[in-house]
């Protein structure tokens, strides 16, 4: 691609979409969403999609067009990428991308490992566990190289490595290792950007969103999802917000603690969202304070 990008990452609720738009409204340009969670139709308030009031301001792309009845991934992703990006060149717009994924900038700037799709019973054997510890002892007994690269602490990318050795005998590594092809967006064509507020103020922001997310309708919203009857392992079925608010609506826990709980689970990833960038973005992105 040799159309100007613009890439907005960040943390759940560091101001990533007011940043866009304003920028987006400036130089006349089409954003395009970077979040594995705002592409699901069914979702969204628990993802702080963009609403109207926000789309209406500027061309955005990619936001809610995925069943959730669908697993989407970063393959397809890009695939979605590509077909807007000839047109977004043609007529000499800037593409502004923006979101939470971490994966979904690297695949856009560095190209896609081609490793196979991972058999789905291997996926859900991994995918069903959730201690990062123990997960993290199969992976040195498995592949000992990657479990030296991975922070313990890093439950998905364990997953990720340990379902790549199970499935394919080869490690994550070696795979990534290989030829990517030629990226989307070419680095040095990219202005790229990592929000980062202070943390107080970031947690505070999120709880502030859990809350508002309650009064615009996030129970409902995880109620018509619940009544889809889908499968508990898809990603829209693990968002942050829907097993908590789902759980409420099940009898299991009062509104009040499914609430904390929300937020409990928002602070932690935009924590796990930091550390990730720091360790993927720290050279060649602009670390912005965005308040």
């Amino acid at each position: 691609m040799t159309a100007r990008a613009v890439l907005i990452a960040g943390p759940t609720a560091s101001g990533k979409t007011a940043h866009a738009i304003e920028l987006a409204r400036e130089a006349d340009a089409v954003i395009i969403n970077a979040d594995s969670m705002q592409v699901y139709r069914e979702l969204a308030i628990v993802t702080a999609r963009p609403g109207e009031r926000e789309t209406s301001q500027c061309r955005h792309e990619l936001f809610g067009h995925v069943g959730a009845a669908e697993a989407y991934s970063v393959a397809r992703w890009l695939d979605d990428v590509a077909g807007l990006l000839p047109e977004i060149e043609r007529t000499g717009k800037t593409a502004i991308f923006v979101g939470g994924t971490g994966l979904y900038f690297n695949a856009l700037i560095g190209g896609l490992s081609p490793v196979p799709p991972i058999d789905p019973q291997i996926r859900e054997k991994w995918r069903s566990r959730v201690d990062p510890d123990h997960l993290h002892d199969e992976l040195v007994k498995r592949d000992r190289a990657a479990a030296d690269r991975l922070d313990p602490t890093d439950l998905q990318r364990i997953r990720r490595a340990l379902e790549v050795i199970d499935s394919t005998g080869r490690s994550i590594f070696d795979w990534q290792s290989a030829d990517r092809g030629e990226p989307l967006v070419m680095p040095q064509r990219a202005r790229r950007f990592v929000l980062s507020p202070p943390r107080p103020a970031l947690y505070a922001r999120i709880e502030a969103r859990c809350e508002a997310m309650i009064e615009a309708g996030a129970l409902e919203e995880v109620r018509a999802l619940k009544e889809m009857d889908l499968d508990p392992s898809l990603p829209a079925m693990r968002a942050i917000g829907v097993p908590q608010l789902a759980a409420h609506l099940s009898g299991e826990l009062p509104l009040e603690m499914a609430l904390e709980r929300f937020k409990t689970e928002s602070r932690r990833y935009a924590k796990r969202q930091l550390t990730w960038f720091r360790n993927q973005f720290a050279a060649d992105w602009q670390w912005t304070d965005p308040s």
